[in-house]
């Protein structure tokens, strides 16, 4: 009975955790997690200021610490540590007890039997496994700090999107009304009888253009917004001032970069941690090729009183199974993870070079439409001298003031496109990101 109470003493226990019944989205920019932990422990964290207008950096910080689905993380982690305290036990050992009452014949008493077994394969196999377990756990660990990197990334894109969307719509109105004060200009010197209707075609299609635009560009912001909602955990009419980005010039190193991918890009690390742990899944396998094995002792009493103790063995034949369906799994496995990180080291960097092409060549197209939209703003200037001394009609002169402001839009386009470009060229170079997880462990603690 002792023993029994002191093996039911160590066993779980079952308590039952409840399904949230309301959403947990934040109304405010105010009520969201802002404390970045220090990146390393002991380290001091870092509060990032709510109140002012946020940089695309401190958005992407405050997206890895208020994503919901950044938030479900615990349980892929909890999930890898489960794996590895179960490839750490050990086997129990096997009991077994038997009884025989004495019903007649020459015996004079009932038969007893007493075993205790161990199996000795799982022991064969026990480092390998636990060895596995350990680099899945690992590889768990850089997997979610990849996705954290990628969440980060999203929220920065956006956040850039929105700020240069912001200022494509506070052109285009501008535009918009040029546009439409013009047409009441010449619709009442039509009714004066000092211009004809012909005058009038031109500038009301050019209004249903820029009403046009302005309507698309005014759509992809709130559905901008929306998502960045999304990942900060907010209600999706939640809205907060974002700074101009400022992004640094291309980093001078990175041929020396793309030669350090494989030791500091989280997804890369994760596959070579898999591929590591299938390395001891191999080993596992070709180890279980030794025959299952049960050690053991066993007492005996027979129904006359005669008793005797001995070892016992069972052991497995290998002649049909000899675990080569496993060891031909693991193999196959390991060849798939070797292929998909060469794979994945490639795209990185093809995708690195692209990046790099792509930003030196919008960087001399956005120095070209720099001096465009300063000549078009000067011209401009000039046009507006003469309308003032009667040397250039109204028309025209809507048309130099129309040509200028379409220029600052594409320079605003351009300037949005290599902010794109830079962010995405950061991630994929691993830089300017937490170089360990920051997303809380427990969701529901205090910002």
């Amino acid at each position: 009975m002792p023993l029994a109470a002191l093996s039911l003493a160590g066993c779980a226990t079952y308590r039952p955790v409840a399904l949230p019944q309301r959403a947990a989205l934040v109304r405010e920019v105010t009520d969201l997690r802002h404390v970045v932990p220090g990146p390393r422990a002991g380290e001091p964290s870092r509060d990032i200021d709510l109140s002012k207008s946020l940089d695309i950096d401190e958005i992407g910080m405050l997206a890895i610490l208020n994503d919901p689905e950044l938030l479900s993380e615990r349980g892929a982690m909890s999930a890898a540590r489960a794996g590895l305290l179960q490839a750490s036990l050990l086997p129990d050992p096997s009991v077994g007890l038997g009884y025989a009452a004495l019903l007649g014949g020459p015996g004079t008493s009932p038969s007893y039997t007493a075993s205790l077994s161990e199996d000795v394969a799982s022991l064969v196999t026990y480092r390998a496994r636990a060895q596995s377990a350990r680099a899945k756990v690992s590889q768990v660990n850089a997997e979610l700090l990849w996705r954290e990197w990628q969440v980060a990334q999203k929220a920065r894109l956006l956040a850039l999107q929105l700020y240069w969307g912001g200022r494509a719509i506070g052109l285009t109105e501008r535009d918009l009304a040029a546009v439409s004060g013009t047409i009441a200009r010449v619709r009442a010197a039509t009714a004066d009888g000092d211009l004809g209707l012909p005058a009038l075609a031109p500038l009301l299609a050019a209004e249903a253009s820029a009403q046009q635009q302005l309507a698309a560009l005014r759509l992809g912001q709130l559905k901008t917004w929306q998502a960045l909602d999304v990942l900060l955990g907010m209600v999706p009419s939640a809205r907060f001032r974002i700074a101009r980005p400022a992004l640094g010039p291309l980093p001078a190193n990175v041929a020396t970069l793309i030669a350090d991918l494989p030791s500091h890009r989280p997804d890369l690390i994760a596959l070579r941690l898999g591929y590591r742990s299938s390395e001891q899944d191999v080993r596992a396998a070709i180890l279980g090729q030794f025959p299952a094995l049960v050690l053991g002792v066993s007492w005996t009493s027979d129904t006359s009183k005669v008793r005797s103790a001995g070892p016992n063995v069972t052991f497995d034949l290998p002649i049909f199974e000899r675990n080569q369906g496993r060891i031909a799994q693991a193999r196959a496995t390991r060849l798939l993870l070797h292929e998909q990180y060469q794979a994945r080291l490639d795209s990185a960097v093809a995708s690195i070079d692209g990046l790099v092409a792509q930003t030196k060549r919008l960087s001399a197209d956005l120095a070209t439409a720099s001096r465009a939209a300063a000549s078009a703003a000067s011209l401009a200037a000039t046009a507006k001298a003469a309308y003032g001394q009667g040397n250039l009609d109204l028309r025209a002169l809507t048309d130099y003031d129309r040509t200028a402001l379409q220029r600052r839009v594409e320079l605003v386009a351009l300037r949005r496109r290599l902010g794109e470009d830079r962010i995405a060229l950061a991630i994929e170079l691993g830089l300017g990101l937490p170089k360990t997880r920051i997303a809380p462990l427990d969701p529901t603690r205090s910002p």
